[in-house]
């Protein structure tokens, strides 16, 4: 049996939902794409292509992506960026550390304070990451028009952000 990666909603029983129009059936078939995309993302990992396919977490992306694009910042700052906990980002920044990605130095302005900082090896490591995921990225839309891709992103930034607003929205205060 084909996995069912329709464009049209699933129904509770699991088969096709009906053919309908309306905002409900949009967000049926939004919902329903949104849970397929998630599952294939985490299969894949949307790791890239080549050897350096799934050989990086992503968690460990996101951090070295932010740290590359912001700049050296204190624990609390990047999960601060990141909408997560600070317990969190010093978890998922313990191994970078440990293998050379990230650096730890003393803030610039406050040699008390610690900053992470995207050691050299860690910006090799992630441009060899980054140029394999855009591999992927190139032949997994190499159909698509660039009028289409850019339309793609600029959907998946909106949708990411609304999301991002909505967590940080409902996350209960440190009170």
């Amino acid at each position: 049996m084909p996995p069912q990666d329709m464009t049209t909603a699933a129904s509770p029983s699991g088969g096709a939902a009906p053919e309908t129009s309306g905002p409900d059936h949009l967000l049926d078939v939004l919902q329903h794409q949104v849970a397929v995309f998630a599952r294939r993302a985490e299969q894949t990992r949307l790791g890239g292509v080549g050897q350096v396919r799934n050989s990086m977490d992503r968690a460990a992306y996101l951090l070295l992506n932010r740290l590359d694009r912001e700049g050296p910042m204190g624990v609390k700052a990047l999960a601060a960026g990141m909408g997560i906990d600070s317990s969190t980002v010093t978890r998922q920044v313990a191994p970078l550390v440990d293998t050379g990605l990230v650096k730890r130095t003393s803030h610039p302005e406050d040699g008390r304070a610690v900053v992470l900082q995207l050691s050299p090896r860690g910006h090799a490591r992630l441009n060899e990451v980054r140029a394999s995921r855009r591999e992927l990225m190139s032949q997994v839309t190499q159909e698509w028009t660039a009028e289409e891709r850019d339309t793609f992103c600029d959907l998946l930034t909106r949708f990411n952000e609304a999301l991002a607003a909505r967590q940080t929205h409902q996350q209960p205060t440190d009170g």
